[in-house]
């Protein structure tokens, strides 16, 4: 893949989708796609996210694809920051598999800027300058598709399948990043981490044993497991305050895209 040569129509957005209201006034209402520079492939009726990705790698054939929830949306030119960060990474890690806006550095930390209306601001610390990172938040990021990657369609449901595809990737001997793409996660509130989490969380460490541990943008996944429940009660406790600051996601995202300045 040469970078300078890559144009908005080497990229697809690929979504997994079960709320079309959601898509049409997130995703689909991102300039790039609304305008038609991005293609966007949605897949619905998928039993887990591996396997609809999966299938949205099968049925599309661009060098860059986006997995992005349906809930979120793309700012005014993120197509174009999008090329500019696949340049600059090639310059410093020309095998590299994958890129995302948000992701855990080596060190633990919140990596890149997304605003999430479940939290009423934006969260991470800006990526100028590529950043490796162990895991990436579910809700965007990109894979180069010479990179050979496929999902593990045995992790189960919706949940750590950011972190188990960059685990695949390191496992590989393939970069993964976290660069500056801002964009809104125009979410909802999140109240506890459900069963089908736990069960996400359980494959993905036992699968990953011999690597851990290694941190999510939730949690740390350890060899003991004792960080699941701990952060069960973490949740619990400040879900009063967490819900207090959570802003409605049926505004528009381009309100919250103005207010963080990364849209006129």
């Amino acid at each position: 893949m040469t970078a300078p040569s890559l144009t908005p129509s080497d990229i697809v957005v690929v979504a997994a989708v079960n709320d079309d209201a959601c898509l049409r006034r997130n995703l689909a209402a991102s300039p790039a796609i609304a305008e038609g520079g991005v293609a966007l492939h949605v897949e619905t009726g998928a039993p887990s996210a591996a396997v609809a990705y999966n299938r949205g790698l099968d049925a599309t054939d661009a060098a860059l694809v986006v997995f992005a929830h349906q809930d979120v949306y793309l700012p005014r030119g993120w197509e174009r920051r999008l090329l500019e960060a696949v340049t600059a990474l090639e310059a410093r890690d020309p095998d590299w598999a994958l890129l995302g806006p948000f992701g855990m550095s080596e060190q633990g930390e919140h990596m890149g800027r997304v605003w999430t209306t479940s939290l009423g601001q934006v969260v991470g610390a800006p990526s100028p300058e590529p950043t490796p990172v162990q895991s990436y938040d579910e809700l965007l990021f990109v894979m180069r598709r010479d990179a050979g990657l496929r999902f593990d369609e045995t992790l189960p449901g919706w949940h750590m399948y950011g972190t188990d595809i960059v685990q695949t990737a390191l496992a590989a001997g393939r970069g993964a990043w976290v660069m500056d793409l801002p964009c809104v996660h125009n979410d909802g509130f999140h109240d506890m981490l459900r069963a089908d989490f736990s069960r996400a969380y359980h494959f993905v460490r036992r699968k990953w044993r011999a690597r851990l541990p290694f941190r999510t943008p939730v949690l740390w996944v350890s060899r003991h497991g004792l960080h699941m429940p701990l952060q069960q009660l973490r949740m619990y406790r400040s879900m009063a305050g967490r819900r207090a600051r959570a802003l409605d996601p049926d505004a528009p995202p381009q309100v919250y895209a103005r207010r963080c300045g990364w849209e006129d």
